[in-house]
């Protein structure tokens, strides 16, 4: 009778402890799914919110290229083209459904805090709605000239449209209160030109904007630095400025910026990667080591190179604080637009 009792206290001591044993590992297994160790542990998505060979996608495709050969991240990362309203429709869809989906990241540029900010903009939701984990890339706005424009220097033509706004044809690749068309208005507005009276004609992309000041039907362009050097090079235009901090180089090297011609304006055209918005503490810490690490590998100084990106990086805390201040100065121009919110 002892002998049963006996083996029967080991048997129920036994279960016991089994029990305890699968606890302790679904307990472990359900902390790695919640995020809290191990991430990331499945394939990563980056999303592009525009179609194919456009800025967005061609940077969200480097970073998937560059993470996977240099074995930053061991999971399979793949692209994923999210098109429409100037990347609201994705960013609605992110900021509700994707909020805690640590797997599904995104680039953006300027336009995640303009669609925003814009009164009939295309978006109740912006980069708060995010996690933001690091700027990579920069570039900067170029106010341009056909080569045999009458306008030597930036002032001169902000003096024409002074005079008489209706003469002076601006055009950008971008949609009124987008992204080119800010560009374009924020010297003339730090000038003390109502910005509201700066004759601008939107095209779609900066290929046709160019088009149209090659085709005489544009006074001067607004539009990315990086991609005008070719003209440049082929003589067909002038740049009368840059939005840069300081001088550009290669064809751009001796073009001013904004600030030495006296005109305290600059503007940062930045793309960036961005998580979800309840990201946990170890998933941004992750993304901050290994942005780093991809920033500062042979494979993406490859990729900025081909590209005709400039290098910029900042971690996720710099990268909110620097978003922060951008969005102050396109509240402040969208507001002279009588565009703001």
């Amino acid at each position: 009778m002892k002998k049963l009792a006996s083996i029967f206290l080991s048997g129920v001591l036994a279960l016991s402890l089994a029990a305890c044993g699968s606890g302790g590992e679904k307990a472990s297994t359900s902390s790695k799914s919640e995020g809290t160790s191990g991430y990331p542990e499945k394939p990563i998505t980056i999303v592009a919110p525009s179609g194919a060979g456009g800025g967005w996608d061609l940077t969200a495709r480097a970073v998937a290229k560059v993470l996977t050969e240099t074995k930053l991240v061991d999971q399979t990362i793949t692209v994923e083209n999210k098109p429409g309203g100037g990347g609201a429709v994705f960013m609605a869809e992110y900021a509700t459904k994707d909020k805690n989906n640590p797997y599904r990241l995104s680039i953006w540029s300027p336009p995640i805090l303009i669609n925003n900010d814009k009164k009939e903009g295309n978006s109740p939701y912006g980069f708060r709605d995010t996690t933001p984990l690091a700027q990579l890339t920069r570039d900067y706005g170029a106010i341009v000239v056909n080569a045999d424009s009458p306008f030597q220097d930036l002032k001169s033509a902000l003096d024409a449209i002074k005079a008489d706004p209706t003469k002076v044809t601006v055009a950008g690749g971008s949609a009124p209160g987008s992204m080119d068309h800010l560009v374009a208005i924020l010297p003339a507005f730090k000038y003390g030109i109502d910005p509201k009276v700066v004759k601008y004609v939107s095209y779609d992309g900066g290929g046709e904007a160019i088009a149209a000041l090659l085709g005489g039907n544009a006074d001067l362009i607004a539009t990315d630095a990086s991609a005008i050097g070719e003209y440049v090079k082929a003589g067909k235009v002038r740049v009368l400025a840059v939005s840069s901090t300081e001088r550009l180089g290669g064809e751009l090297a001796d073009v001013p910026t904004f600030k030495e011609l006296g005109i305290d304006a600059e503007f940062t055209i930045w793309r960036g990667i961005f998580g979800p918005k309840e990201m946990k503490e170890n998933e941004v810490a992750y993304w901050n080591e290994t942005l780093k690490a991809l920033t500062e590998s042979e494979a993406w100084i490859k990729e900025l190179e081909a590209n005709g990106w400039q290098s910029e990086y900042k971690n996720s805390e710099d990268f909110k604080k620097f978003l922060e201040e951008q969005d102050q100065l396109i509240i402040e121009l969208l507001t002279a637009l009588g565009m703001a919110k």
